[in-house]
């Protein structure tokens, strides 16, 4: 199965900054894929892991900050991180300039249906204890993190 993606075609979540790619359904159940823009001061995502998928990050332009376990490590661009299931992660913009990371999730549930509502509830429009309950339906279980608070 061969899947093509034309940028101009792509979803874009703009309050979010998230560019959906190809979700599991349309790569036979191999992958979700997007593209993400990270301002700076406003975190990517909270301390969460994911049961079953394993995620990759690849910093395209900037730098980003990345809790993978109990470690903050910053990426810059041309790293690759890949966080195994079951690992805690949050990541943020380090520094002054926006951060652009494409993720990669392998062994992954459908996620396009997360990140639009994840763009429903950054616009107000949806309540994040919706979001919160969204948790087994896409594999995204938050947590609480002393390392990522005190960071």
């Amino acid at each position: 199965m061969t899947v093509l993606i034309r940028a101009s075609e792509a979803e874009t979540l703009s309050a979010s900054g998230v560019t959906l790619l190809a979700d599991v359904p349309d790569t036979g159940g191999h992958l979700t894929s997007h593209r993400s823009i990270f301002q700076p001061g406003k975190e990517g995502a909270p301390p969460h892991l994911h049961r079953e998928a394993a995620e990759l990050f690849f910093v395209l332009d900037g730098s980003l900050r990345v809790l993978t376990g109990e470690n903050l490590v910053e990426l810059h661009q041309g790293d690759y991180l890949l966080v195994p299931p079951n690992t805690p992660h949050a990541f943020e913009a380090a520094g002054n300039d926006p951060a652009e990371v494409l993720f990669v999730l392998t062994n992954a549930k459908p996620r396009f249906g997360y990140y639009r509502l994840l763009e429903s509830a950054y616009q107000g429009e949806t309540d994040w204890a919706e979001v919160a309950k969204t948790s087994d339906l896409y594999d995204n279980h938050y947590i609480e993190s002393p390392t990522w608070q005190n960071r």
